[in-house]
C-alpha cells in the first residue's frame, strides 16, 4: 500500500506539472498519458498492492492462514467480498490508468495467473483441512479471474467479472457449509468424516451442488465464467488457454476427492452418527445462494446483457488511449514490439 500511495502522489504531481491542474480526479487521470517506463513502474506499484489482495502467486501465502484462523463469517466475507477488491483494483485503476504498460505486461501477469491456477489446484490435492483446501482453491479460481481480465478482450473481461461474482457465491457457500459442520463436530479434518450422506442428506445435497459449481459443471454458475475466460484466453494466446484448462481438470480432482472422503463410505466415527441435519434457518440461507448458482448457470444472459455495454465502452476507452500513446511514441521515432491486444474487433472497427 505504501508503494501504491507513492504512485498516486507521482500521478498527482505529473498531472499537475504537465497540465497545470493538480487533481486526484480519476476521470481526469484516465485522460492523462505518461511515458512507458514511468507507466510500467507505476503499474507495478499499484499492481503489487492489488496482487497481494487478490491474492496472486507468489503473494498468496497469507490467505490459507487467514481463512483457518477466521470465524465462519470472516471467511465468507473475505472470500465473497474482500478478495475482489484486488481484482477490482486492476480493472478500475491499473489497466485504464496505464494501458500501454498493461499491454506490455500481459505475459507477466498471465504467467503468474497460470502458475496460481495450477499451483493452487495441486496444493489442494494434499490438504487435510477443509478450510485450507477451500482457501487454496481460491488462489486457483482467482488466477482464472486475472487471466480473463488481462486477456483484454470482451469475453475475457466479461468472464472475469462474472467469475468474481461466481467465486463469491460458490466459495462463500463452501465456507458456510464447513462452518456448519464445524459447529457440530468441532473439527475440519477430512479424515474425521465419512458417510455423512446417510446422516445428513440435506447437508450433503447442498454440499454437492456447491462442489459441482466450484468445479464448473455445465448448468451451474462456475461453468459460464470459466468458459468465457477460456475463450478470451484462447483469443489472446492459445497456450494460456490450454494450461488454464488443466486447472479445471485438477479442480475436479481435488473437489470430488474431498466430497467422496467426507460424504461417502461408512459411518465409522461415533461422533458422526449423532450429527443433526441442517436447521430451517441454515436451509434458507443456503437456498438463497443456490438460487443464484442455478440462475447464473442456466440463464447467464440476465447478467451478461447488462455487463456487455459497459465492458465494450471500457475496452474502447483503454484501447483508444493505448493507440494514442503508440502514435506518440512512433512520432518520436520509438518503435516497440506491439503487444497483442485482445480487443481485435474494436481495432478493426
Amino acid at each position: 500500500s505504501v508503494l501504491m500511495l507513492a504512485a498516486i502522489l507521482i500521478l498527482y504531481f505529473q498531472h499537475g506539472a504537465q497540465t497545470g491542474k493538480y487533481t486526484f480526479d480519476l476521470l481526469e487521470l484516465y485522460k492523462f498519458s505518461l511515458p512507458l517506463n514511468l507507466q510500467i513502474w507505476l503499474f507495478l506499484a499499484f499492481g503489487l498492492a492489488f496482487a497481494i489482495k487478490v491474492p496472486m502467486f507468489p503473494f498468496h501465502t497469507w490467505l490459507p492462514d487467514a481463512h483457518t484462523e477466521a470465524p465462519t463469517v470472516g471467511s465468507v466475507l473475505l472470500a465473497a467480498v474482500l478478495l475482489k477488491m484486488g481484482t477490482y483494483g486492476f480493472l478500475r485503476f491499473s489497466i485504464p490508468l496505464f494501458p500501454h504498460a498493461s499491454y506490455q505486461l500481459i505475459p507477466l501477469v498471465s504467467i503468474l495467473a497460470l502458475i496460481g491456477i495450477v499451483y493452487g489446484a495441486l496444493v489442494c490435492l494434499v490438504q487435510k483441512d477443509l478450510k485450507r483446501l477451500i482457501a487454496f482453491s481460491s488462489v486457483s479460481h482467482l488466477g482464472f479471474v486475472m487471466l480473463g481480465l488481462f486477456a483484454l478482450n470482451l469475453q475475457g473481461i466479461e468472464g472475469g467479472i462474472l467469475q468474481m461474482l461466481n467465486h463469491g457465491f460458490s466459495t462463500g457457500a463452501l465456507f458456510l457449509l464447513v462452518g456448519m459442520i464445524y459447529e457440530r463436530r468441532h473439527t475440519r479434518l477430512i479424515e474425521e468424516f465419512g458417510g455423512l450422506w446417510k446422516q445428513m442428506p440435506i447437508f450433503a445435497s447442498f454440499f454437492m451442488v456447491v462442489t459441482l459449481s466450484s468445479i464448473g459443471l455445465p448448468g451451474l454458475n462456475g461453468f459460464v465464467g470459466e468458459f468465457l475466460i477460456l475463450v478470451g484466453a484462447f483469443k489472446a494466446d492459445k497456450v494460456y488457454a490450454v494450461i488454464a484448462a488443466t486447472g479445471i481438470i485438477l479442480a475436479a480432482a481435488y473437489m470430488l476427492w474431498m466430497y467422496q472422503r467426507v460424504m461417502f463410505g461408512e459411518l465409522i466415527k461415533p461422533e458422526n452418527k449423532v450429527l443433526k441435519d441442517l436447521s430451517g434457518r441454515e436451509i434458507l440461507v443456503l437456498s438463497a445462494v443456490t438460487l443464484f448458482i442455478f440462475w447464473i448457470g442456466i440463464y447467464p444472459q440476465t447478467f451478461l446483457s447488462r455487463m456487455e455495454p459497459t465492458v465494450k465502452g471500457y475496452l474502447t476507452q483503454v484501447n483508444a488511449k493505448y493507440q494514442t500513446e503508440l502514435k506518440v511514441l512512433a512520432g518520436e521515432g520509438i518503435h516497440l514490439a506491439k503487444a497483442q491486444p485482445g480487443n481485435q474487433e474494436l481495432e478493426k472497427r
